[in-house]
């Protein structure tokens, strides 16, 4: 029997070749068991992948001018290595006028301000010498009004004139049209004046980011031209954003129409004739029954985010906690759970739906969402319990940068709260930038009414000394440290992929019990939820298999702990 510890908040034994004893199961909930537990097949390389997304513009400074840059991701390749990461996303990298990326006004140009594309390029071969997938976030439903394309749109050239979506006249209040994730009825939120054409132009993401017109056969051979150029590049594959809204059918369709799955069904197959090993996911803000109609019967997406699962986890460690549902429309903002089986019912929900549960890639937080951290009040115990949650439901996970740091965020009321940049060590800048200030200090990006909170915010974090990288990987009980092993046991565990079991007990002390097993390769997840230590001696044991030997006796789990067992027979 082997065992390391990583303190009372974190202990892991790894359990084999022990002898038998005789054990009494526990009365829990039905495990949830995929019908395809039995069969053995070719696994894509996606199923089998740590994702974490990196906001390029917040990871690492190499030139001092306060943005992150391709060099500096390449420079960190060797940290997310020693992580366990195996796959990254990109969030937007093509030349765009926003500091965020999502209205691109180039397809073929990376953002001048992370390097040169041979930079770029550099940065692909050496994450693929380092055993990582690299994967760009591609905005297909919309692009910039500063595009060339959109100005000669407006302008009325030919073939450009209905690449976009035009109409004489604003609709009247009351006709259905606004915003799709929020049902409301305000045509002008969508509807956008155009002086140039005298004309009104759908964008549903606001003025400056018009609707792309995807039925134009044009637009459509150019969407796929771009993907195979960096396809051919050697890119991995795409994460779409809002593919819920790729073809509007009217007022009362501006989301999720046959259209629309059919389109991703076509830009998949073709995808696919580029690269068969190519990978496209999807951002489908919305329930696991809607989100599960863009598998398209195996011919559209590889795989959708779950949204619901971040949401049930944190309800359950912040009960009070809501949490806005943007561009999408979930069942509740407000999450809150009763007990820790709203987990088996998400898995279970995912099972029921169209798609397999291979398709669903689990995460915590991401870009559009407060940071977990954050919501958390930066309790470290629960950050670690929230990561134990993640990683021991079925699918693909996404880390997002910081996260296993607890990075948190300065406030609230602006997105680049949740995107500021990473904390290395707790010299100047947290080892960020040799620069004074970073990109988050550059008013010109933001307004001239934005607050610089950043130094505050800053100081408090290095004040702190345990908030960084350099800090948390010198700590044997950190949220780092906590997070290596559960990529590590995701990659290794055979039980703790979609084949495996999922079996969730609540008990009256507070305790949760996550089960996962498959052909005989077991883990048992125990965290305390409770604000008081419990006895975990008898629950333990209950909870393995009777060829497991082993003696927890009056052994306790300190207040908001995770205990991690695991056998192989």
């Amino acid at each position: 029997m082997k065992a390391f510890t990583l303190s009372a908040l974190a202990l892991s034994l790894l359990l084999a070749g022990c002898k038998p004893a005789q054990v009494t199961e526990p009365q829990a909930t039905k495990p949830v068991v995929p019908a395809a537990q039995q069969q053995t097949a070719d696994v894509a390389w996606w199923q089998q992948a740590v994702f974490y997304q990196i906001w390029p513009r917040s990871f690492f400074d190499t030139d001092a001018d306060g943005h992150g840059d391709f060099n500096g991701m390449t420079a960190k390749l060797p940290y997310l290595q020693e992580l366990g990461v195996n796959a990254l996303w990109l969030t937007p990298m093509f030349e765009a006028p926003s500091y965020h990326g999502y209205d691109f006004t180039e397809f073929y140009q990376v953002e001048s301000d992370y390097g040169s594309m041979a930079e770029f390029d550099a940065f692909l071969r050496a994450a693929d010498s380092h055993g990582m997938k690299v994967i760009l976030d591609l905005v297909i439903n919309h692009i910039s009004s500063e595009h060339d394309w959109f100005k000669r749109s407006a302008a009325g050239e030919a073939p450009y004139k209905d690449y976009f979506i035009w109409r004489d006249d604003m609709p009247a209040a009351g006709s259905g049209w606004g915003h799709a994730w929020s049902n409301n009825d305000q045509p002008g939120a969508v509807w956008h004046y155009n002086k140039t054409r005298n004309a009104y132009y759908y964008a549903a993401f606001g003025a400056s980011q018009p609707d792309l017109n995807l039925r134009h056969p044009d637009v459509i051979a150019e969407m796929k031209k771009m993907a195979k150029f960096w396809l051919d590049r050697g890119v991995a594959g795409f994460r779409l954003d809002a593919v819920r809204f790729a073809m509007e059918g009217g007022p009362d369709a501006q989301a999720d129409t046959d259209e629309t799955i059919a389109y991703w069904q076509d830009f998949n197959q073709y995808v696919k004739s580029v690269n068969p090993q190519a990978y496209l996911v999807g951002e489908a803000w919305v329930d696991i029954p809607v989100a599960a109609r863009y598998y398209g019967d195996g011919k559209a997406l590889d795989q959708g985010f779950d949204f619901e699962v971040g949401y049930k986890i944190l309800g359950l460690l912040k009960p009070d906690a809501g949490a806005e549902a943007q561009f999408g429309t979930m069942g509740s903002n407000k999450q809150t759970a009763a007990d820790a089986t709203v987990l088996q019912q998400n898995v279970q929900q995912r099972l029921d739906s169209v798609a397999p549960l291979s398709f669903f890639a689990p995460f915590l937080t991401n870009h559009d969402q407060e940071r977990i951290a954050y919501q958390l009040s930066e309790q470290d115990a629960k950050a670690k319990q929230a990561a134990t949650m993640l990683f021991s439901s079925p699918g693909t996970p996404y880390i997002y940068y910081g996260e296993e740091i607890g990075l948190t965020q300065g406030g609230t009321g602006h997105d680049v709260y949740k995107r500021a940049p990473m904390l290395w060590d707790n010299s100047k800048q947290a080892g960020f930038t040799q620069s004074d200030t970073s990109w988050v200090e550059q008013q010109e990006l933001f307004g001239a009414n934005f607050r610089n909170w950043y130094p505050d915010f800053l100081a408090s974090q290095l004040n702190a000394q345990d908030r960084s990288v350099a800090a948390q990987q010198a700590q044997p009980d950190s949220i780092w440290q906590l997070y290596k092993l559960l990529i590590a046991l995701k990659k290794q565990r055979p039980e703790l992929g979609t084949q495996g079991s999922y079996q969730v007990t609540q008990h009256d002390n507070g305790l949760v019990q996550i089960n996962r097993e498959l052909n005989g390769s077991k883990s048992l997840f125990l965290l305390n939820l409770s604000d008081s230590a419990q006895d975990v001696s008898d629950i333990a044991r209950d909870g393995l298999s009777a060829s497991w030997a082993f003696d927890l006796k009056n052994q306790q789990l300190a207040a908001n702990g995770v205990l991690i067992l695991q056998s192989t027979q």
